[in-house]
């Protein structure tokens, strides 16, 4: 007896399989998965890494790394070379020390620069999203910082005028202090923060005080603060604050540094918004680095 043959409606295109019945072969769809599997086998595999742009990312980060590394080396050696006052204590504690500021940033840079050579050299999918996720956040805290600047500057004047206050107060306790202040002084041309009278504040300075420098001024504030043109004359401030306005007029710069400073920093401030642009592309441009090699780690690991 010939065997029957019932072929079921399939849409045009679809394949079809032959199966054995009681009552004779019937025609079934069969399932698209193996399509599927042959689509996925014929896919091609994911381009290898672009060594080219490894390298520049790992050169990239090794640069802010160097910088970050000489940050750190100065802040470091800042903290080792300070001068004890009488008695064997530092004239300052150390969470008040403005080297720390620079033993900070040079370990935090070092630290995320690492992270992105680490990364892209080794192709770590965990270190690059460590520094990507730095970055970010730095760049986050530059912007809030910037925002802050505009919109609280009158606030911050007056952080300011307390900082430069305290300067002048703890003149002769810390080197770093006395080399800002002297050289705020020698560049604006100025003395004290509103005029060279805010110098009597000082407990060395103070008319009242035993010592040589007594009545006195930083040498920095004196108008010709060498003596014969080349060698440095440190009293040539010495009891100015018991001179006459004439005499003081000639001897020293009498302006405060409060003035000075703000009118200096209005006339900078395109510099420093260049320069914050410039730090802010050089970030961005390590961060599309970091983030095309992590691409491409995570495409070849789930092809794998």
């Amino acid at each position: 007896m010939a065997l029957s043959r019932v072929r079921l409606f399939q849409p045009h295109g679809e394949g079809t399989r032959l199966l054995p019945q009681a009552s004779g072969l019937v025609e079934l769809p069969y399932s698209s998965s193996d399509d599927d599997d042959d689509d996925m086998a014929e896919q091609d595999p994911p381009k290898p890494f672009s060594h080219c742009v490894r390298y520049l990312a790992f050169l990239w980060n090794l640069l802010f790394l160097l910088l970050g590394l000489l940050t750190l080396a100065v802040g470091v050696w800042g903290l080792l070379t300070k001068s004890p006052v009488p008695g064997g204590q530092r004239g300052v504690s150390l969470g008040s020390d403005p080297m720390l500021l620079l033993v900070l940033a040079g370990l935090g840079a070092s630290t995320v620069s690492l992270a992105g050579c680490l990364g892209a050299l080794r192709a770590s999918p965990c270190l690059l999203r460590f520094f990507l996720g730095a970055v970010l956040a730095f760049g986050g805290l530059q912007l809030l910082g910037g925002l802050l600047l505009l919109l609280l500057w009158r606030q911050l004047r007056g952080a300011l005028r307390d900082l430069l206050l305290l300067c002048l107060l703890r003149y002769q306790e810390d080197p770093d202090l006395q080399f800002l202040v002297d050289e705020v002084q020698q560049s604006l041309r100025c003395c004290g923060l509103e005029s060279y009278r805010d110098w009597e504040s000082n407990p060395y300075f103070n008319c009242s005080a035993p010592g040589v420098q007594a009545c006195g001024v930083p040498a920095s504030c004196c108008r010709a603060p060498l003596q014969d043109g080349s060698v440095p004359n440190a009293q040539c401030g010495f009891g100015a604050l018991a001179l006459g306005e004439v005499a003081v007029g000639a001897l020293l710069h009498s302006g405060g540094c409060g003035a000075a400073l703000a009118a200096w920093l209005r006339g900078q401030a395109g510099t420093i918004a260049a320069g914050a642009t410039t730090l802010v592309l050089l970030e961005a441009v390590g961060a599309l680095l970091a983030l095309r090699v992590l691409g491409e780690v995570t495409a070849v690991r789930v092809w794998q």
